[in-house]
């Protein structure tokens, strides 16, 4: 993504609602250019075009959340897409930052297969040249757009993986934490067909707490995320040899 669509999509959500006038002041460009990245961004789904604005996506939509810190999320991606080789299988669970995993692997890496549960992730690198995806069975969660339940554990019996990577919504001293059952029972199922768990998040993640348990510390081989993290979460997770590795959050000139 272009460095001006990062810029402009971090005005919109601050904004919340911002006309292409005021956006082709802010970023020195023409209305032309403005009208050009609006329809390329809402093509993404992240954000929604009005007559002379542009408008923050609708909050209950996935996409929504893949549009916040944008440049963090794909910093973050791309550093953990550094350890995928071409002609390998990996299995992707859901999340903004495994998101744009997805698609950087689909867009710039041979033969790599992703299996995974999110209906999201497919329909998002479904266009990209490389995508081969294998969307796995279950129950449809709509607001999340992943497939959960026990059809999980069948489907998936079948495939052994190096690495599966999955985002978290919060963490505590005792390992990593999900907001929902269904989907912390879906990623466990998947981890027991991975021999490396990887988690992309960002450093919020590490301030906030969830509702259930999704891994303990020492099921997590590493963690991706940027240097915002606290000092004393990462300390607790190299204490278990997980090993953590972080993006730069400077802004580019």
């Amino acid at each position: 993504m272009h460095i001006r669509h990062t810029k402009l999509l971090n005005i919109v959500n601050n904004k919340k609602r911002v006309a292409v006038t005021d956006l082709a002041q802010v970023l020195d460009v023409s209305e032309v250019t403005i009208r050009k990245d609006l329809s390329t961004l809402e093509h993404m789904g992240l954000l929604r075009r009005e007559h002379g604005y542009a408008a923050m996506a609708q909050s209950d939509d996935i996409a929504n959340h893949l549009s916040f810190n944008y440049e963090i999320k794909h910093k973050i991606a791309m550093r953990a897409a550094a350890t995928v080789h071409n002609g390998e299988t990996i299995m992707i669970e859901s999340g903004s930052c495994c998101t744009l995993l997805a698609e950087e692997l689909t867009m710039n890496r041979r033969d790599v297969t992703i299996i995974t549960n999110s209906a999201f992730i497919a329909a998002f690198v479904r266009k990209a040249p490389g995508a081969h995806i294998i969307l796995l069975g279950g129950e449809y969660q709509n607001e999340s757009q992943v497939m959960v339940g026990p059809m999980i554990k069948k489907c998936v019996s079948d495939f052994y993986v190096d690495k599966l990577f999955v985002g978290i919504d919060g963490f505590n001293q005792n390992g990593f934490m999900s907001n929902n059952l269904m989907r912390a029972e879906a990623i466990r199922t998947m981890a027991e067909n991975a021999k490396h768990a990887i988690i992309l998040t960002e450093s919020v993640k590490f301030t906030q707490t969830g509702v259930v348990s999704l891994f303990p510390l020492s099921a997590v081989d590493s963690v991706f995320t940027d240097d915002g993290i606290p000092a004393d979460a990462a300390q607790i997770m190299h204490s278990k040899d997980t090993h953590v590795y972080t993006i730069s959050t400077a802004e580019e000139k």
